[in-house]
Order: structure tokens, then sequence, then C-alpha cells
């Protein structure tokens, strides 16, 4: 059974979703410290040909919180300036019928907590994409808080009776192959490669926000480049 474990990021960029796709179970890594600036609650869009950032804003946000215990600001006026941008970006994308109610419906949850917020934005974004990997809401379920970085994900693991583990590259220094193989646990590192699509007439632009992709592609295309990556 192959296991991958990742902070929950809303609207993540198409790596995410690889990694996602790649494994039989996925895990919502949420009693960690909330990292100011990360991707928990932010991402890109394209604005007239370039990298536009976006940012949903949080209640109280501190790096001495964990993830889960945020909430998302329940006010209505951030959700209609969002969407109005991504409407006016977007509106002559060849998908943006379809797939703009999909944002709308993600923008518009009443969930409070950020981790269960964007829990039920992938929950929805896989569905449209007919992505069918079985995501856990909540890595608190393991009762394993005491434990350190490695030797928490190796625990999941081994709960959840997996015996091969998949990482972004970031992980690399934090991880060690000789420590999960001694635990009967192969471990791998996904790179994702650069995958151009058009995006109207303009030079492309790489890496953003799943929003992009879906706009200018079918489900059917994105599944393809869904399997654009590197184990290592």
């Amino acid at each position: 059974m192959t296991l991958a474990i990742m902070q929950p990021y809303l609207f993540p960029y198409i790596g995410y979703f690889q990694l996602l796709n790649a494994v039989d179970k996925f895990v919502i890594y949420d009693d960690v410290a909330y990292i100011n600036r990360g991707w928990i609650n932010r991402n890109c869009i394209l604005n007239n040909g370039k990298s536009q950032l976006f940012t949903v804003p949080l209640k109280d946000a501190s790096q001495n919180k964990l993830i889960h215990e945020i909430s998302i600001d329940s006010d209505q006026k951030w959700r209609d300036k969002l969407l109005k941008t991504i409407q006016q970006n977007y509106k002559k994308a060849p998908h943006f019928a379809v797939v703009f109610p999909l944002i709308e419906r993600i923008l518009q949850q009443s969930e409070s907590s950020v981790s269960t917020y964007v829990y039920q934005s992938l929950r929805m974004i896989c569905e449209y994409l007919s992505i069918d990997t079985p995501i856990i809401e909540t890595s608190r379920i393991y009762n394993n808080a005491h434990l350190k970085a490695q030797e928490r994900i190796l625990d999941i693991c081994l709960k959840e009776k997996a015996d091969h583990y998949i990482n972004p590259t970031g992980g690399r220094e934090l991880y060690n192959k000789e420590l999960f193989a001694e635990n009967g646990i192969k471990l791998n590192f996904i790179r994702a490669n650069e995958v151009p699509y058009p995006q109207f007439n303009n030079e492309f632009v790489p890496w953003l926000s799943i929003i992009d992709v879906m706009m200018f592609n079918t489900p059917e295309q994105i599944h393809e480049l869904l399997n654009t990556y590197t184990l290592e």
C-alpha cells in the first residue's frame, strides 16, 4: 500500500495532485505548526500572461498554532473579490463555464477550520477530476504528536500498514531511505515535470494553481498531465 502525507494546501499546483493520484491513500497532515507565507491559504493564477498571487484570509493565524487550530475568515467580501478576480482573468478560458461554478462552491464553503476547508476543496476537485484516492481528513487520529518529524511519518506509515511512502523532493533532507527500509517501507521522492499547455495565446507560465490547469484542460487531458512526473 502506497501512502502520502501532506499539509493541506488550497488549490495547489498540479504536482500536489500528481502525488495524490499516485498513491493508495493520502493523509492530511494538519497537526503541525502553521507556516506564515506558505501555501496553505494561497496560490497563483494567471493575470495578463503573468503569475498573480491570491490569498484567502485567516483568523489570528500564527506560527504558534497548529494548522487545524486556525480558521478561515468568515467575511463574504474576500470571497466575492476573489471570485471576481478569477472571473475577470479566466472568463475567456475554454472550460470556464464548467470550472468556475466548482471554484465558487469551494470558496463559498461554510467550514471554519482551514484544514477541513482545504480537505473539502480537495475532495471536490478530485471528484471533478475522477481521482478516487481516499483522503484521510486529519492526521490527529494517529495520536503521535510527541514524535519528531520523520518518526511521526514512519509511525503513520506503520499504522496504515504502508509498504511504500512517496514524498515531494523537498523532503530529501528530512527523510532517510535506510531508516524507512529498516521498517519495511520503500521511500521515493516525486518530482513534477513541467507540463505546458495552451494559456490563451501567451507564453506558458508554469506551476500555477490547479485552477489554471482546470480552466485550460479537460479532466481527461489533466489525467495525462498527472502522470508526467519522475519518481526518484
